[in-house]
Order: C-alpha cells, then structure tokens, then sequence
C-alpha cells in the first residue's frame, strides 16, 4: 500500500489534504508540482486539472474533502476526521462546506481578480466577495462563542478546511479585531502542529501570493 498525495505546498486545498495526512502521521509520498515530472502525472492522472489528488496504489481519489473521508475510511488512524455518529457527523459536513464555500470562495475570487489585467478586472464581484466575507466571519463569530473547534470538542475535517480558509482569508480580508472568537480560532488553527507544519512548508512559496503576504504568521 503506497499513498501518494498530488498538490503543491501553498495550495489552501492541498493543505487541507495535508492536514489531514498529519494529524494521523500517515507515511504518504508527497509530489509537489513545482516539478515537472509531478505534474505530469498528475495530468495524465486527472486531465481536469484541480489539486490535490491521492493515489492509493491504483485508486485515485480527488477533492480535498473526499480525500480526508477517504482515509478515514481506508487508512483509520488514531483520530477520525468525520465521526462515527450520523447527526455529529453531518454538522462536521456541514462546516466543512461553509469553510470552503463562503470563506474560500469569496477569498478566491478577489485574489484571482488580482491576477487578471486591469481592464478585464470586476470591481463589483470583488466589493461583492468582500461583502461576503464580513457576513461570513460575523456569523462565525457567534458560532465560535462556545467552541473550541468548527465543529465542538474535536478537531475534525472541518478544521481542515477553516485553517487555510482563515489563514488566507484574513491575508486577503483582514478579520475585524472586533469579531475575538474568529480571532482567537484562527489563532488556536495556527499552533494546530499538523497546520503549523503545511504552512511551514509553505513559507518558500509566499511571493506567489498576488496581493503580497504580509509579514506574519
């Protein structure tokens, strides 16, 4: 049995899957598509061209949250990422979406205008996104209050997709001080050592943030 983890260091979702990886301290090979051979394969693996991919000896697995289920599944480990229980479970689903779709996404959308010529960029989709990340923080705010991770007492597959959501997403947006208990998560995500590891290994990749990362974390 042989893991292999197709992505690159700096990709949010990429870390997701890595996260996951870590918390288990699964033995994987890890391809990185900085180099060419890697992301070769990776291509010919999967012609739609979105990352990461697991390799399971022949099986391959695709999207950073079907990744993580899938190890708990086949590869358990010390610590599942999506219990057992079917009611615990939908609300670690759940936060998971919200993490990706309404953190992420507007998150994407204004760093991706970012890249984009200044004649071809949409002032109004990203004061849009923008508009949508306040929402979303300030209703995570208020589901913080009395948690200490997305989805209660344990660290799950949910916290894999907030901590390079938040993480980016306050690079991008910054997170009004105002709004402590998003403050305070993302801070508890960040001393995570399976999280602090991926944004380590990250670190060499920062210029290529189009709005230029700022000096913390």
């Amino acid at each position: 049995m042989t893991l292999t983890l197709y992505g690159h260091p700096f990709s949010s979702y990429t870390q997701k899957a890595l996260i996951a990886l870590y918390e288990n301290d699964r033995t994987f090979q890890f391809r990185s598509l900085e180099d060419k051979q890697a992301e070769a394969e990776w291509i010919a693996l999967w012609p739609i061209k979105r990352f990461p991919l697991l390799l399971d000896d022949d099986s391959r697995v695709m999207e950073a949250s079907v990744i993580v289920e899938y190890l708990d599944l086949r590869h358990p480990g010390r610590k599942r990422l999506v219990p057992h229980d079917g009611h615990a479970a939908i609300d670690v689903r759940f936060m998971d979406r919200f993490f990706d779709n309404y953190i992420m996404t507007p998150m994407q959308k204004i760093v991706f205008d970012r890249l984009r010529k200044d004649g071809d960029r949409d002032s109004f989709g990203v004061a849009e996104a923008r508009r949508a990340l306040d929402t979303a923080y300030g209703w995570l705010n208020e589901k913080m209050k009395d948690r200490e991770w997305a989805a209660g007492e344990d660290f799950s597959l949910a916290d894999c997709a907030a901590a390079p959501a938040l993480f980016y997403a306050d690079w991008t947006h910054p997170i009004d001080n105002a709004l402590v208990n998003v403050k305070a998560y993302r801070r508890r995500l960040l001393a995570r050592p399976s999280f602090a590891r991926a944004v380590d290994e990250a670190r060499p990749y920062r210029a290529y943030f189009p709005l230029g990362a700022p000096d913390r974390d």
